[in-house]
């Protein structure tokens, strides 16, 4: 099952309707064709008020597949970063904590992206990539035009004990290590996506 999030609502597309569907969902759409799959996010992205949908189709990465044809699709990367303490690196962006990430440049790898954008936008280096995580997708409108933006996410781990900067034309505020039991803040003032990717790691 993938999960996709339309701010703090979410579409989730599926191979299994019968294991997955739970009782709060607003829509559910099978799919058929493209021009009815892209009418149907049309419908569920003006309609605020329903909070969860389904699509569904027997083949999960095909699904995936068309999905991502109804929108300009973006790729982007970033990272969780441990130092030798445990402490994980947040930044506060817009009001927001969040994860340092950001979009891929033409010709580097995903890998090379979540290194540099967490290096821009936190000032610290060496960074070491210990594990792969599974991606988050978000949506977005830019210049009337409904984006999609697959982020893909990645653990490291940082040895040195330089002090986090922020990187203030990004309008990022604070760049800060957060212990495990100081992120009670967090969990209350962050995005949806960015806690499905606290839930991959051991905290």
């Amino acid at each position: 099952m993938y999960k996709v999030f339309f701010k703090d609502r979410i579409v989730f597309l599926t191979n299994n309707i019968e294991r997955d569907l739970n009782n709060d969902f607003g829509a559910i759409f099978k799919y058929s064709n493209p021009k009815e799959l892209k009418d149907f996010i049309n419908h569920f992205d003006s309609r605020e008020e329903i909070k969860s949908a389904f699509v569904y189709h027997h083949d999960l990465d095909k699904l995936l597949e068309v999905f991502s044809k109804c929108f300009k699709v973006i790729e982007a990367a970033g990272g969780v970063v441990k130092n030798f303490e445990g402490k994980i690196l947040f930044i506060h962006r817009l009001g927001v904590w969040d994860l340092p990430k950001g979009k891929a440049e033409k010709g580097e790898s995903i890998e090379e992206t979540a290194l540099r954008e967490v290096e821009e936008e936190c000032s610290i280096t060496p960074l070491t990539i210990t594990k792969a995580l599974k991606p988050t997708y978000h949506t977005y409108w830019l210049k009337s035009k409904l984006i999609l933006k697959k982020t893909h996410w990645f653990e490291m781990k940082y040895d040195g004990n330089d002090i986090p900067k922020p990187q203030e034309e990004e309008d990022i505020s604070l760049a800060e290590w957060l212990s495990n039991n100081n992120l009670d803040k967090v969990y209350q003032n962050t995005y949806p996506s960015i806690l499905e990717v606290l839930n991959q790691v051991d905290l």
